[in-house]
């Protein structure tokens, strides 16, 4: 079962309150998202590290309710 954005988004929100969060659906299908996430929580923090806080936050859906999940991620300017 496919995962809507507003789902993603909320599950980010959980994990990244302050963050400037957008959320496209890449094909249209539910399953080919694009999340570009700017929050101070990824100052300091390389991109793999800023990445698997992402991962962290979905609990577990990648690879299962959510299929594909392309990840633009940096601190504020």
């Amino acid at each position: 079962m496919a995962m809507q954005a507003t789902q993603i988004e909320a599950l980010l929100r959980d994990e990244f309150p302050d963050a400037e969060i957008e959320i496209e659906d890449l094909a249209g299908d539910g399953d080919h998202y694009k999340a570009v996430i700017v929050a101070e929580a990824f100052r300091g923090k390389s991109r793999v590290q800023q990445h698997q806080m992402v991962y962290a936050a979905l609990q577990g859906r990648m690879g299962g309710e959510l299929h594909a999940l392309a990840l633009h991620t940096k601190a504020p300017a």
